[in-house]
Formats: C-alpha cells, structure tokens, sequence
C-alpha cells in the first residue's frame, strides 16, 4: 500500500474556533504508529480537519541523558532519526497536509518493520526530500525534539503512556481512540461536520 496523497482542504472554521488535538507519540511505538495509520488519516476523510488544529509531537517516552546530554528514544538510535525526521518535517513542511502524509507514510513503514526505508516516502509522495534532511543534518532537528520534549514534561497530569491524546488541554487517556467524539464535543463552532451528529453520542 503507497499513501499517494491527502484530499486537499479548506479552511471553513476560524483559527480560534478550531479545536486542538495534539498527539504525543514515539515514531517506532506499535501502538502509535497504528494510531496515526489507522485512526488519526480519518479526520481528513470526514472533514473534521476543518474543525481542527492538530499539532503532532514526536518525543513521547524518550528521554535527555544529563551525564552525556544525549537523548535516549524508547525503541533505540532508529527512533530517535525518525522523532527528529519528523519534527522537522512538522517545521519545513508547514502544511498540515503534507507533513501528515510524510509521516503517515513513515509510520506505515514502521508498522511493516521497514522504517529504515523512510527516504521512499518523498518520492511516493512528490515532496521535497532536501529542505527535510538540512534541517535534521543542520542540527536544527535536535533542537525541535528538544522543545517537544520540554512540551511533553509540562503535561498535567504526565501522560502515562504513548500515545497520548490531548483535545483542548484534556487528556483521553484510556479514551484516546474516541478522539473524534471528543473533538465534535468540544467544537463551538457553526457548520460542524456531518459525521459529528453520530459521534457524539458516543461520550453523552
């Protein structure tokens, strides 16, 4: 499977409207990975990106090693090339179209254990391949991880495991997979999706 492209979107609800759903994740966590493959694509297939900020944070269990002012990833070195891959591609690939098609696309090769083959995406993808690797080779990746990791021990409370979803500074926890109900309950906006009218029913 090649996921060739998104279906462009417009913009039908103001910024302050929207709500924010961030996602906090390690790039080679199972259960992650299969979020954002299986869970998370269906927002731009029911219009819910039109009510929504979504911010993705890659960092998620890993950690700064203060005696060698390294970063430690969870699932070893790879992810930690990956969490930097696309916190760059977040930062030069502003549209949120495009970078989340990247990183779908490298999280679609890690759920097959191929993540080592994350430089096919761009080409799948039509998207630029160089603006991505100078920011990680510049050093500026590491700088972006650095934020996300200072982001992610601000969480109150902690998240407790990965991935941890936050719908307007709510945190699902066990209730993650329901993010979609929680994101049309928190929207105030007019013109909500039609899918919303089904879904939240589903947390009432």
């Amino acid at each position: 499977m090649t996921f060739s492209s998104l279906p462009a979107c417009y913009v039908s609800a103001t910024y302050s409207q929207k709500v924010n759903l961030s996602l906090y994740y390690d790039t080679l966590c199972p259960f992650c990975a299969t979020f954002i493959v299986k869970n998370l694509t269906g927002v731009f297939y029911e219009d819910l990106i039109n009510i929504i900020n979504l911010r993705l944070v890659p960092w998620g269990n890993s950690y700064i090693n203060k005696s060698s002012n390294s970063i430690v990833c969870q699932h070893g070195p790879d992810e930690c090339i990956l969490n930097t891959l696309e916190a760059c591609a977040i930062d030069v690939l502003q549209n949120v179209n495009k970078h989340y098609a990247l990183i779908y696309c490298f999280e679609f090769l890690a759920i097959e254990g191929r993540e080592k083959d994350w430089k096919s995406c761009f080409n799948s993808l039509g998207l630029p391949k160089k603006p991505v690797l100078d920011c990680y080779i510049s050093g500026n990746g590491t700088r972006l991880v650095q934020k996300y990791a200072d982001e992610t021990a601000r969480l109150n409370p902690p998240h407790t495991f990965v991935p941890w979803v936050v719908v307007n500074n709510h945190p699902l926890q066990e209730e993650y997979q329901n993010f979609a109900a929680y994101v049309c309950k928190a929207y105030k906006g007019s013109g909500a999706p039609e899918v919303c009218k089904s879904l939240v029913t589903q947390i009432n």
